[in-house]
């Protein structure tokens, strides 16, 4: 019963008011004993590990979202080894994983979400990944935010698609139909040694932005979905393990790639917790 209550108020929250006015408060500093209560009752109440934090003391970020995007000690998380080797992308527990079957990706029992409308509803770019392979990764409230490289590739383009602010925890995800091409989300597509990959970053409840290492925070600026391609110059490379973007407040990445380019670890399965750079499948 409260599950329902849960996912039923988010129908009339305004979910769009409320997670950009948390983003704005995530991001004041002109109140620092306030600021400071805030990140010790959240690292109490969610058991954050600040020993793995390049600066362990919460009182030394200047806002909750320094702290919430705060960077890892150098060597923490090694990234795996080997050119056929894909890396997890961030720390967070796998929500699901599988094939793509008629553009349709496995969500939750009873429920999945169209691929094409995942990556803005342009059938050419979905085309790459059809019967592919995916896997929705969650990040819970006491993980590390950012999100890396899970193998070497270059920027091709990048679209932010407008969106609902649904909460993205496994039981909003049971219930929500169309839950992850809902919300509002980035998607960046980079080219590969084993071609296209796509990363979704996905907006949720009191998400206060998504942030990419090359554009800053993508602004929703007037809820139109914004392709922007990149060429030339423009089209940044990145090596295996390098940041490309982070969670201003924490939400989900669903990882695609192309029919027969990966075989995801046989030991990954759908609730199980992974770890940024840890062997996460093997180039085909």
């Amino acid at each position: 019963m409260l599950n329902k209550l849960f996912v039923l108020s988010q129908y009339v929250t305004p979910q769009l008011a409320v997670s950009r006015l948390a983003g704005r408060l995530a991001d004041d500093d002109s109140n620092p004993a306030l600021k400071n209560r805030v990140i010790k009752w959240f690292i109490g109440r969610y058991g954050v590990d600040m020993s793995e934090a390049r600066e362990s003391d919460p009182t030394a970020y200047p806002s909750f979202n320094a702290f919430f995007t705060r960077e890892l000690k150098p060597g923490i998380r090694p990234i795996a080894d080997g050119e056929k080797t894909m890396a997890c992308p961030v720390d967070g527990a796998i929500s699901q994983l599988g094939e793509i079957t008629n553009d349709r990706v496995f969500q939750a029992k009873g429920q999945s979400f169209g691929l094409t409308e995942l990556l803005g509803g342009d059938e050419k770019r979905a085309e790459p990944f059809a019967e592919g392979v995916f896997s929705t990764i969650y990040l819970s409230p006491k993980d590390y935010h950012r999100i890396h490289m899970p193998m070497a590739g270059k920027l091709r383009e990048m679209v932010y698609i407008p969106g609902k602010l649904f909460s993205v925890n496994p039981v909003t995800a049971e219930n929500v139909p169309n839950l992850f091409a809902r919300n509002e989300r980035v998607a960046c597509i980079f080219d590969t040694e084993a071609g296209p990959m796509a990363m979704v970053l996905v907006g949720a409840m009191i998400v206060g932005s998504v942030e990419t290492v090359w554009s800053g925070v993508v602004a929703p600026g007037d809820g139109q979905l914004t392709a922007t391609r990149y060429e030339g110059d423009e089209a940044r490379s990145f090596e295996k393990g390098e940041e490309m973007g982070r969670f201003r407040l924490g939400s989900t990445v669903v990882l695609v790639m192309p029919k027969g380019s990966v075989n995801w670890n046989e030991n990954l399965s759908a609730g199980g917790s992974v770890r940024l750079g840890e062997a996460f499948g093997t180039l085909a």
